[in-house]
């Protein structure tokens, strides 16, 4: 049966408006399903996929999306990804008085939020995400007005099974008629129910939502889980350790075992591995 997982563009005739949607069951519970995640940072996860999936639609080039929290509440670490390919993937990292926890500012209690913006070429882009919002749409909202100077409406749902999405912005340099539809077109979308947001598909959600409005609808794009990690990448990953560190833990163990965090593959070094690795080393 073929995926259901799709992101899609929009754009309001006759003004600088623009947006997104995007909707994921397959790749979320793949994602998902690497660990036994309470309702509360299941879904969080899920609005965080989501999300990524949007914002890196907003990017006018290749390369990958990440949006990171790193938190002192029961949720330590969230992390999500998104490619210009839009492959995903994501995680968390959680105890367990999460289960009891609800609410972004609850779960990831203090700590920082980022974007990174990885180019295929040119230099790296980090943002900070305010966390004044107790939701993450919320953050990102404000991140978009604050940071990137662009108005910026965004919706986020998830439950056990689907996430989705939608995000409206108007477009840089825009002129004052704009601001009524603008008004407009974001109250219609603060209408959207989690229950239309998560059963219906993009058509039939926003004709019924803008139904008044002239919108020119592209075609959709799949979704799909992802994970990047290779054994070269792992190697190099050793590399970046040194080579001391290394055969130190040969010694003890004789093998180096090393789990990817994102998809739980598995990579094994043995000596011959690390000599190859090292070659012209002299520590072993």
């Amino acid at each position: 049966m073929a995926s259901q997982d799709h992101f899609q563009r929009f754009i309001f005739e006759h003004s600088q408006i623009r947006g997104a949607w995007v909707k994921l069951g397959d790749s979320y519970n793949q994602i998902t399903g690497q660990a036994p995640y309470p309702a509360s940072v299941r879904e969080l996860l899920g609005e965080s996929l989501v999300a990524s999936v949007l914002m890196s639609g907003t990017l006018k080039f290749n390369g990958m999306l990440a949006l990171q929290a790193q938190g002192t509440g029961p949720l330590r670490t969230l992390m999500a990804e998104c490619s210009h390919e839009r492959a995903i993937r994501g995680l968390a990292r959680y105890d367990d008085t999460a289960i009891a926890q609800s609410g972004l500012n609850n779960l990831l209690g203090e700590g920082n939020m980022v974007i990174t913006i990885t180019p295929a070429q040119g230099q790296r882009y980090q943002g900070v995400v305010p966390r004044e919002s107790d939701s993450l749409a919320g953050c990102l909202q404000d991140y978009f007005t604050r940071s990137e100077q662009i108005d910026t409406a965004l919706l986020l749902f998830a439950d056990e099974n689907t996430c989705a999405g939608l995000l409206l912005q108007r477009m840089p340099g825009v002129v004052d008629p704009d601001n009524d539809i603008w008004q407009r077109v974001n109250h219609l979308a603060a209408t959207v129910t989690a229950e239309e947001m998560l059963n219906l598909d993009s058509e039939t959600l926003l004709n019924r939502l803008f139904h008044e409005e002239e919108v020119r609808i592209f075609d959709a794009e799949p979704v799909r889980f992802h994970c990047s990690c290779s054994r070269e990448r792992t190697l190099a990953a050793l590399e970046s350790i040194g080579a001391e560190e290394c055969y130190a833990i040969l010694a003890e163990q004789e093998v180096i075992d090393m789990d990817c965090q994102f998809c739980h593959a598995q990579y094994r070094f043995v000596r011959n591995d690390i000599d190859q690795l090292f070659s012209g080393h002299s520590l072993h």
